[in-house]
């Protein structure tokens, strides 16, 4: 565990466990490298070496004034593959992580790359356009900045209730995967978080996904909140050559805390496939 320098001096934190084949791991929006814990521990457990690192503005990470947008996340996650000359990684992306993936591999390409996962993830583009039509209507992420700016500690506070469905009849979401959500979230740049806004919106991901040509896994929740999965997983699954899909009924956002163990098992099935 340490930092690695990105080009523009920004310091990134990683955390690098285990030893065997490579899986790197891109977190979601606003949070860090912690939120991969459940599945490293696990696939080191079985193992795997496993790197993530705290995005740009997040975490332990610098809270850097620039570079707070797509390109520059995928840059980030090339300056952490190659310091550690990673090789034949599988890189998995959650939400924005997701995004990071996809640009990664159509800026930097699938050299070191031998799979790839997109969970619950924002390609190919959530914001609603003239060639979108089904996307979300900026208004609704300009009311995302709103809240942020007005409140952010309450505003992660309700956003954790949507990210994890504890805001849906019967749902036993503990009190713990809450309050670790805001955590995290709260570690993050106000700066940063409010840039990444755009970023993970507005950011086109079809020519990067034209790109793939490695196995790909599209892993998405059927009650996500925050990323529908007929804007995003089901168009993704349509733009990468055979990928494969699982779809989870009743999921929310955040599966990879609710369903804990039935994503590891899905991801490790995957990885020795």
């Amino acid at each position: 565990m340490g930092y690695v320098k990105a080009k523009d001096g920004t310091k990134l934190y990683y955390k690098d466990w285990g030893e065997g084949p490579v899986v790197t791991f891109s977190h979601g929006w606003p949070l860090s490298a912690d939120a991969w814990d459940g599945q490293m521990l696990f696939l080191v457990q079985n193992g795997f070496r496993v790197v993530a690192h705290d995005r740009r503005g997040h975490g332990r990470s610098s809270q850097a004034r620039s570079g707070n947008d797509m390109n520059g996340y995928a840059d980030d996650l090339a300056a952490v593959i190659e310091a550690l000359d990673l090789r034949d990684a599988t890189l998995v992306g959650h939400s924005t992580g997701g995004g990071e993936v996809a640009r990664y591999i159509g800026r930097h390409g699938t050299e070191r790359v031998a799979k790839a996962v997109l969970m619950s993830a924002v390609p190919p583009i959530m914001v609603q356009s003239a060639d979108n039509p089904e996307g979300l209507p900026i208004s609704a992420f300009d009311d995302l900045r709103t809240q942020l700016f007005a409140d952010r500690s309450q505003f992660y506070q309700d956003l954790a209730q949507m990210f994890y469905g504890a805001n849906r009849p019967g749902a036993k979401v503990s009190k713990g995967i809450l309050d670790q959500f805001w955590l995290w979230s709260m570690q993050s740049g106000m700066w940063n978080a409010y840039e990444s806004i755009k970023a993970f919106s507005e950011t086109d991901f079809r020519d990067d996904l034209a790109k793939f040509d490695i196995p790909t896994l599209v892993m998405h929740g059927e009650d996500d909140q925050i990323v529908p999965v007929k804007d995003s997983a089901h168009k993704t699954a349509k733009l990468v050559a055979n990928a494969k899909e699982i779809y989870y009924p009743g999921a929310p956002h955040g599966m990879t805390a609710t369903i804990q163990d039935q994503i590891n098992k899905d991801l490790l099935a995957f990885l020795k496939s």
